[in-house]
């Protein structure tokens, strides 16, 4: 398929975004730009920015693949985009907030009551819980993919814990300490003060008995966690408590935390440990990751957890084919942002065609993340068509399918000079009492030629996204 390149559509001229950068690139020496590759992997591998990835016996722990050449994103093409997903994000919050209360949506007909009932990511411990300041999806990824000069879609939302922040700030680090100069000639907006901009907007949604400054801590699983590198960089970013569960417990109906002065009580949490670990006598009674009675304080409004518990059933692929109404039916007006063309393979007659053209689409476990479980029609095999076949068969209701979409590409930087490679864009934003989107995100990138799959899981790598100050 014919792809969208960002920086030279059809091998023509330098698209205006790119043209500052590609000034500046045409009067390198390519030696040079190789030494700085080696010398960028060089400050990763210091810094220890490594995921971990399950299911492999060797090599584990892996550093994440970075490239030099920025992803350019103009200022007014900013400005659409972050109206799109202002839009989705206030959605997704009055979504949680109903379905967890009046289910409007439900009684309206607008979204089948089964999509709910008996879905692994609802929480019935949530229905008639509030949290506090009525937010639920403090920190969202929203993945978005572009396929033409004006056509940008949402790929997925990431409403339970996004990763990759972490990612985002390093690369831009790294680009202005390889390349100070660059930052004079072209005005990029910052994203360093995100850690900041973290801690603020969490400290907005303290529970009300909170006094003073509240306490902000970061829940981790552990150090096995696959982005614990992540948990400890934000925790000392943002100038807060990395806690496990071992160092927490409920002390006269607060969570407090273990110090060397004793126990401190504990206002907001930044939980990065899944719903059924979050607490044992609640949830998995078997769960080492928690802390007891944390889900009664919660209740109680004694502490606010980011995100809410019970946000997962956002990010379930099979609600995500309903975003269009549900943005209309909570904001009144279309979606800004499109949705990617959905089959729902629970319903017969979808199943029966996604069967029939697997070599066409990409098939997804409604719940499945870091390009796990999934199939890309286009690249696999027939015995991998027919044995995936085999499954959407005996479960139908675990996917859905999309259509395999020419994803716009961007250069990266290879031993034959620059070369396209596909991407997508993971914006950043933080809910409070208001909404703040830190100008860019994480551009992950397909480091195989052709390849469509950008998860770092699955061979992908990153770039810095610059947003152009041009407003």
């Amino acid at each position: 398929m014919a792809s969208f390149d960002e920086m030279r559509p059809g091998g023509a001229g330098t698209r205006q975004p790119y043209a500052g950068y590609d000034s500046w690139f045409q009067n390198q020496d390519p030696a040079r730009l190789k030494e700085k590759m080696l010398d960028a992997e060089s400050v990763f591998r210091k810094t220890g920015i490594t995921f971990a990835v399950y299911g492999e016996a060797e090599a584990a722990e892996r550093l994440i693949p970075f490239d030099i050449i920025p992803r350019i994103i103009s200022g007014s093409e900013w400005r659409r985009l972050t109206q799109g997903i202002e839009q989705r994000v206030q959605a997704l919050n009055a979504f949680l907030d109903d379905i967890y209360h009046r289910q409007e949506i439900i009684r309206s007909g607008r979204l089948p009551k089964h999509l709910i009932a008996g879905n692994e990511a609802f929480l019935p411990e949530m229905i008639g819980v509030r949290p506090p300041s009525g937010v639920y999806t403090h920190i969202i990824g929203v993945d978005i993919v572009r396929t033409g000069e004006n056509e940008f879609f949402v790929l997925e939302d990431n409403a339970r814990t996004p990763s990759g922040v972490s990612y985002m700030l390093e690369n831009r680090e790294t680009m202005m300490q390889l390349f100070p100069e660059l930052f004079q000639k072209i005005k990029v907006r910052p994203v360093e003060d995100y850690p900041q901009l973290l801690r603020q907007s969490l400290s907005m949604v303290a529970p009300e008995p909170a006094k003073g400054a509240p306490t902000v801590a970061v829940l981790t699983p552990g150090i096995y966690n696959s982005a614990y590198f992540e948990h400890a960089f934000l925790a000392d970013q943002m100038g807060v408590e990395l806690v496990e569960g071992h160092d927490l417990r409920v002390i006269d109906g607060h969570v407090a935390m273990r110090t060397t002065q004793g126990y401190k009580r504990i206002d907001v949490l930044y939980r990065r440990v899944d719903d059924s670990f979050l607490d044992p006598l609640t949830f998995r009674p078997d769960s080492t990751l928690g802390v007891p009675g944390i889900m009664d304080v919660y209740r109680a409004g004694n502490i606010t957890l980011a995100n809410a518990p019970g946000t997962g059933i956002a990010d379930d692929k099979a609600i995500y084919s309903y975003m269009p109404e549900i943005i209309e039916f909570y904001t009144g007006r279309k979606a800004i942002l499109g949705n990617i063309p959905t089959w729902r393979c629970s319903e017969p007659d979808s199943l029966k065609y996604v069967i029939e053209h697997l070599e066409e689409l990409v098939v997804k476990e409604v719940h499945g993340s870091g390009g796990y479980g999934m199939l890309v029609g286009p690249a696999a095999s027939k015995k991998e068509r027919d044995l995936f076949a085999s499954k959407l068969k005996a479960n139908p209701a675990n996917y859905i399918a999309q259509p395999t979409l020419a994803l716009s590409t961007c250069p990266i930087l290879t031993e034959a000079g620059l070369a396209p490679r596909h991407v997508d864009l993971r914006p950043f934003v933080l809910m409070s009492d208001r909404i703040t989107i830190v100008p860019g995100g994480l551009t992950r990138v397909a480091l195989k030629e052709g390849s469509l799959v950008v998860n770092s899981s699955q061979g992908g790598g990153t770039k810095d996204t610059w947003v152009l100050d041009d407003w």
